[in-house]
Order: C-alpha cells, then sequence, then structure tokens
C-alpha cells in the first residue's frame, strides 16, 4: 500500500490542529452561556464566570419554568413551526420541482420572479397593510404565509433535482406515472438528503422567529417562546415588572439572556442528531462539480 507522502502528513496535522482550534472557538462561547445561565448575578457582573457556574442558582430558570404563559408560548412555538415547516416544504418542493424541467414554458420568468424577490420586498407597513386587510392578524397564517418560500432554498432544491438522472423520470413515463406520481415515488425518496437539509433550515428559522409575532400579534396567548423571553428580557433590563421581587429581578436581569439563548436552542439541537448524517450532502448539493 501506498505510504502517505511527509508533506501530505504535515498537513494532515496542521490541517487537525486548525479544526481543533475552531471547533474550540466555536464552543467556548456557547459553554460560556451555559455557565453564565446558572451563574450568581454578582459574579456574572463581576466578570468572574467562565466555563463554569460561578455561584450556582436557578432562579431564572424557576421563574420562567413556573409561569403558565411560558409554557402556552412554547406550545405555540412548537404549533407555528411545524405547520409552518410542513406549508414551506410543500411549497418549495413542488416550486423546485416544476424549475428543474428545462422544456416548461416560463420557465425563465418563473425563476426571474423569485429572485427578484430576494432583493425588494414591499416595506415593512406595506406588508403590514396586506395581512391585516387579508384578516390574518392575530393567526398563524400571518407567521406561516409571508415566509412560506425562501429563495435561496428553492434554488438549492432546484439543482438537486436538475443533477437527477432523466432517465429515471422517463422509464417512470413509460411505466405509466404521472407526474405526480413520479415526483412522490421516484423524486423525492431519493431526496432525503436535500430534504433534511431544506427541513432544517426552515425549522430553525421559523422556530427562531420573533419580529412577525411582534409585529402582527397583540394578545400574549398567541405569542411565541421567543416574544415572551424577548419580553422578559426587555422587562427585567428596563426594570419592568416580570412577576418577580426586586432581588429576583435583579437576578433575571443578569443571566436572562443566556437563558433565553438555552431554552431557545435547546429543541434545535434535540433535532439536529436525526438530520446531521444528510446535512453535509444536503448543503453541498449545489456547488460545481469538478
Amino acid at each position: 500500500m501506498h505510504q502517505p507522502s511527509r508533506g501530505y502528513r504535515v498537513f494532515q496535522v496542521v490541517n487537525g490542529l486548525i479544526l481543533t482550534g475552531v471547533v474550540l472557538v466555536t464552543l467556548y462561547p456557547f459553554v460560556n452561556i451555559i455557565a453564565r445561565s446558572f451563574s450568581a448575578e454578582n459574579r456574572i457582573r463581576a466578570g468572574e464566570v467562565n466555563l463554569l457556574p460561578e455561584g450556582f442558582n436557578l432562579t431564572t430558570y424557576r421563574l420562567v419554568i413556573s409561569d403558565g404563559t411560558f409554557w402556552r408560548n412554547y406550545g405555540n412555538t412548537v404549533l407555528y413551526t411545524v405547520v409552518a415547516t410542513v406549508i414551506a416544504m410543500v411549497l418549495t418542493t413542488c416550486y423546485a420541482y416544476v424549475l428543474s424541467k428545462q422544456h416548461l414554458k416560463g420557465r425563465n420568468a418563473l425563476i426571474g420572479i423569485a429572485v427578484f424577490t430576494m432583493f425588494f420586498t414591499g416595506g415593512l407597513i406595506p406588508n403590514y397593510v396586506l395581512i391585516t386587510s387579508l384578516g390574518m392578524k392575530n393567526t398563524l397564517w400571518a407567521l406561516v404565509i409571508p415566509n412560506a418560500i425562501s429563495v435561496f432554498n428553492l434554488l438549492v432544491m432546484k439543482a438537486f433535482f436538475e443533477s437527477l438522472p432523466t432517465e429515471l423520470e422517463e422509464a417512470a413515463q413509460i411505466d405509466g406515472l404521472s407526474t405526480y406520481g413520479i415526483l412522490l415515488r421516484i423524486v423525492l425518496p431519493l431526496s432525503k438528503a436535500v430534504i433534511a437539509t431544506m427541513v432544517l433550515f426552515y425549522s430553525v428559522s421559523f422556530w427562531n422567529s420573533w419580529f412577525g409575532a411582534f409585529l402582527y400579534m397583540d394578545r400574549s396567548e398567541l405569542m411565541p417562546v421567543t416574544v415572551y423571553l424577548r419580553n422578559m428580557i426587555a422587562g427585567a433590563t428596563g426594570g419592568g415588572n416580570v412577576g418577580a421581587g426586586a432581588e429576583q429581578l435583579t437576578q433575571v436581569g443578569a443571566n436572562i439572556q443566556s437563558v433565553t439563548i438555552l431554552l431557545t436552542a435547546l429543541p434545535i439541537l434535540a433535532v439536529y442528531p436525526f438530520v446531521q448524517r444528510y446535512f453535509v450532502s444536503g448543503v453541498t448539493l449545489g456547488a460545481v462539480k469538478g
């Protein structure tokens, strides 16, 4: 067996050291956030918290978890994310499959319309007037419909569908499958990598979204958890009432941001391992092949 050259071994060592450094630099802020979320406010303000909690306490966690509104808003976030991701995937997949057909009349116009929306929008006030006039204010659809298709995700899926062998679809047509049959029985089973990647992209986007709900909803029981936690940050840092005493309020103001990040990120971190094996191949689908 051919032994790797000395230069290649040096490259492997240097590459490994660089990647290890990148991993450590990436993990450090997240570990620091975990430590801060469990630390006392005076230790945080003194800058004593690094990788381990100082003055361990659970005050902020108790305040958040004991609030029924938090769990109601958390359930709203789960519902909004699931419904929005399903709708976005259906629309994006259908649109991308259509655009992947070179023989489609008006294909360039459809691509141009999609790309146009990446650079130009109606603006905040016209969007608000439109959502309100359509009767979607204080509803799930105000969050789902305006963000149902991400053009970036659309173009990635389009590139993947174009890379599939046309002979497969031609053979399916000869066997009598309709267009929808080909999509459901041939194309989608071969597209697990890109579908998993797009599901992850969409779900993370909808899960972390808060401005749409902040803009289009004025009832607290309809808010997602991101708005709830945003209001807690505003109340703590602004001296507002978050249902706690003065001492607890100080504690919340000191580490509420860390608690917020953890509570928001945990579900996504729990889901990621299940789609990780598709992720690397999924995000490189649109790359130039040599």
